[in-house]
């Protein structure tokens, strides 16, 4: 069995940071992070391409039980997945090729969908937080240029009352 990700406990007022080794790892981030995501959350990933934000996407889709393969939304900017049983759908929206902040978001109806949903965006940053007060943030920052080092470090920082009390300690095992 692999090891587990090696966590660092947040401190009161700081973020929390995760070492991931493996995308396999990556996805049971996800499904981890499933279990205290409920309808109305907004989590916003970002990180370099290939970091790993559609693999832990994927995991929380494992996770919450939606509909679908999640797979990059890059083209279609925004995928729904409907829960096959009483949770969320999960509404996966990549921003990467948006050029506008809100504005161009609100096409998207995002507004619409997320008090029923869990809406993860990719690089949504300037793009999304004018959405809601509360919103979970994971920045994925992995080794860059030729590499095949499969390492990881998810930092998630939780903004407004929704995270204030927020136990993460499920994302450790």
């Amino acid at each position: 069995m692999e090891e587990s990700a090696k966590w660092n406990t947040p401190s009161e007022s700081g973020p929390a940071e995760i070492t991931v080794t493996s995308p396999e790892q990556m996805r049971e981030l996800g499904r981890r992070l499933a279990k205290v995501l409920r309808a109305g959350d907004l989590v916003m990933l970002s990180g370099e391409l290939g970091a790993g934000k559609t693999t832990l996407t994927r995991g929380l889709g494992e996770g919450l039980g939606v509909r679908g393969a999640v797979t990059s939304p890059t083209f279609v900017i925004a995928r729904v997945h409907p829960s096959l049983g009483d949770g969320p759908p999960l509404v996966h929206v990549d921003a990467y090729r948006l050029s506008g902040g809100l504005d161009e978001m609100e096409d998207l109806d995002l507004d619409v969908s997320l008090p029923d949903s869990v809406i993860v965006v990719e690089w949504g940053e300037g793009k999304v937080e004018e959405l809601t007060d509360d919103r979970l943030r994971l920045r994925i920052d992995r080794a860059v240029g030729d590499t095949t080092d499969e390492v990881r470090h998810v930092t998630l920082t939780g903004v407004g009352e929704r995270w204030a009390a927020a136990d993460l300690s499920v994302l450790t095992g």
